[in-house]
């Protein structure tokens, strides 16, 4: 008989939890709150813009193509992705500008115009970034780190010495850098996986190198791989049903034995949740049951940065964009002091805008384009609320937009807001955070939530809030993670 499996979240990490499953005999369902599979990566169109809500920097192409081959299939014959060299385009407030590329020398150039001494520091920072992506790569970013023997590994202690876990990014680009231009640029990383660069630990200075390797976009939008993984878990046999919201788990004794929803119980023989596991815990298990993640150490975990995005349809075009683009303010620092110290949204903040159209046809009406605006944002918390205080934020905002050149959005065809209280209700993401935690500390950075609750058996969590971390393609590389482990346990 066929072992099952109960998958609640159609996330990326969910559904490649299941397309693993799957392929090694379980029969698996999949349980999704909102009406399409995706998670946090959702699809809008409106008008004639098509417009991904969601992650839209693609890294790590390895991570999905092993979705693809563990189930005997080719990436291509479902997912394109597209190079994007250069791939970035950053604005800063004294008027300059440096494209991201791979090409070292292009680069160089770029920063020597307005700094030549941060312009020959920069292969030995880059040096550094490749070597902290090696040992992040080799210890930590393909392994659960389920037991206190792993953690405790000689290997592992000696790798984590030598990614200076006490030594925060800010600090080891300043080792390299002097130019506020040059330390914003590579600081940024830090958000990328929800936390600020004067707090983040130096690890996150890997992403130099990774997006070195290349940054990618995707044909049809950053949603096509939700779709993809979807047609492959389908084919599988597994069944994805959207529209329904989980209650409660079953717990019979030590162990998890099905989930209840408004309308039916579902049983299985494992449990795996892919959404936030501190969300997942308040709300689905009872607190005596969890003595591992009691109320009061959940509420010790300080949230990722969550966002604030608009999807801005205009039938003008914009000469001056890439596919991504960064905006920065003229004081970066003053932008994490307001998300994480007084948790409000700040006064100036970077704009990252997604301007797919500008790599592929059709993704906006002739002589439009689709643009996706990213501000960073607190999680949410009772000193802001964007129902109450937003529609002024989000009206200085667009005046902000015309002074970077972005003209005409006050005549946008399409102008739709999505808040972090939107985000917390949609996905259950904990507060409204995007990242699950923030990785503002050694402790939150190596010190997930794990991927296995103390004193329950047969429940597992994929997704950003544990190992191996938040991201796109970790959450991809969090489900094949859990599935092989369930899989080994039998």
């Amino acid at each position: 008989m066929k072992r099952t499996a109960i998958i609640v979240g159609a996330g990326l990490g969910g559904l490649s939890c299941a397309i693993k499953l799957a392929s090694s005999g379980y029969q698996v369902t999949v349980l999704e709150q909102q009406d399409q599979v995706g998670g946090k990566l959702q699809r809008v169109q409106d008008n004639g813009y098509y417009f991904d809500r969601g992650p839209s920097t693609i890294t790590m192409p390895q991570a999905f193509e092993r979705v693809f081959a563990d189930s005997g299939r080719k990436m291509e014959d479902y997912l394109q992705l597209i190079p994007l060299d250069p791939h970035t385009r950053n604005f800063f407030a004294d008027g300059l500008t440096v494209d991201m590329t791979s090409d070292i020398a292009s680069l160089e150039q770029q920063i020597a115009k307005y700094s030549p001494e941060d312009a020959s520091r920069l292969r030995g920072f880059l040096s550094e970034s490749a070597a902290l992506y090696h040992q992040a790569d080799r210890h930590f970013l393909n392994t659960l780190m389920l037991d206190t023997s792993s953690k405790l590994s000689p290997s592992l202690v000696s790798a984590f010495l030598r990614i200076r876990p006490l030594t925060s990014l800010q600090k080891l680009l300043a080792r390299y850098f002097r130019h506020p231009n040059t330390l914003m640029m590579f600081g940024r990383y830090a958000t990328y996986v929800g936390a600020s660069p004067y707090r983040a630990p130096a690890i996150f200075g890997m992403m130099a190198h990774l997006e070195g390797m290349g940054v990618y976009g995707v044909k049809g939008g950053t949603y096509s791989i939700p779709q993809a993984f979807r047609k492959v878990a389908e084919e599988l046999g597994v069944d994805i049903e959207t529209g329904v919201r989980v209650q409660q788990l079953i717990i019979e004794g030590k162990r998890v034995t099905g989930v209840e929803t408004e309308e039916k119980t579902y049983r299985a023989d494992v449990v795996v949740m892919n959404g936030d596991v501190l969300s997942a815990c308040r709300d689905l298990i009872p607190e005596l049951k969890r003595p591992g993640m009691r109320n009061a150490r959940i509420a010790s975990y300080e949230p990722s940065i969550s966002g604030l995005t608009a999807l801005i349809g205009v039938r003008r075009k914009y000469d001056h964009l890439l596919h991504h683009n960064v905006f920065f303010p003229e004081r970066y620092a003053a932008e994490f002091e307001h998300i994480f110290d007084q948790r409000k949204p700040p006064q100036e903040p970077t704009a990252y805008i997604c301007y797919s159209g500008y790599t592929e046809a059709g993704m906006a009406p002739e002589g439009g384009s689709n643009l996706f605006l990213l501000l960073n944002a607190p999680y949410t918390s009772p000193e802001w609320s964007w129902e109450q205080d937003g529609k002024a934020y989000q009206a200085s905002i667009l005046t902000r937009l015309d002074s970077l050149g972005l003209d005409g959005i006050q005549e946008a065809e399409v102008l739709r807001w999505y808040t972090p209280e939107d985000l917390e209700r949609d996905t259950s993401a904990f507060r409204g955070a995007i990242y699950g935690i923030s990785s503002n500390s050694a402790r939150q950075t190596f010190a997930r939530p794990s991927n296995r609750l103390k004193g329950l058996d047969c429940l597992w969590f994929v997704g950003g809030t544990t190992n191996p971390g938040g991201g796109t393609p970790l959450v991809t590389l969090s489900g094949q993670l859990v599935a092989q482990e369930i899989i080994n346990q039998g």
